[in-house]
């Protein structure tokens, strides 16, 4: 990677819980997905929940794309009625990565069938990468965990370093 490896693997986590933002329900989903990004290098530099409500949701991802280079969020990514998630990253992002959605789909269907019923998407807000990870600990860790190497690839060829070598 270039040598703003430090500036451009900021991140930021966002859950997406009605039941924690109401403090009804601890969130163990953010926090593990923050440990599994600093595990690889990435400086967690905001974490925040909201509930289950689409301007709430996009509001969070731009405010946090202004200060990460990625933003992950952790839930409101299946196929209930207060799950939206997709929606609300897919009206805040210009671009769409579907390629990283479809991995991560792909190795959780190799665990169980139900990682085909999630909806995250993947796309570009300005410089930034947001990602959708499902609701569960274990499901939001082991999707980063199928796409988290594409990731600094990614936040450089959003930086304009998009030399081949």
């Amino acid at each position: 990677m270039s040598s703003s490896t430090a500036e451009t693997l900021t991140a930021a986590v966002l859950t997406v819980s009605d039941s924690s933002a109401r403090g009804q329900r601890a969130d163990l989903s953010g926090p593990a997905v923050a440990e599994a990004l600093r595990k690889r290098s990435f400086a967690v530099v905001q974490t925040e929940i909201v509930p289950d409500e689409q301007p709430a949701i996009q509001n969070a991802i731009t405010r946090l794309a202004g200060t990460a280079r990625l933003v992950v969020t952790t839930g409101g990514t299946g196929i209930a009625e207060r799950d939206v998630t997709p929606e609300a990253t897919r009206a805040v992002c210009e671009r769409l990565l579907e390629g990283v959605a479809e991995r991560m789909r792909l190795e959780g269907a190799k665990k169980t069938p139900f990682a085909v019923l999630s909806r995250g998407v993947c796309g570009v807000h300005g410089k930034s990468v947001i990602l959708n990870l499902p609701g569960s600990p274990a499901g939001a860790v082991e999707s980063l965990e199928a796409v988290i190497g594409l990731l600094p690839h990614a936040l450089q060829l959003l930086s304009g370093n998009t030399e081949h070598t």
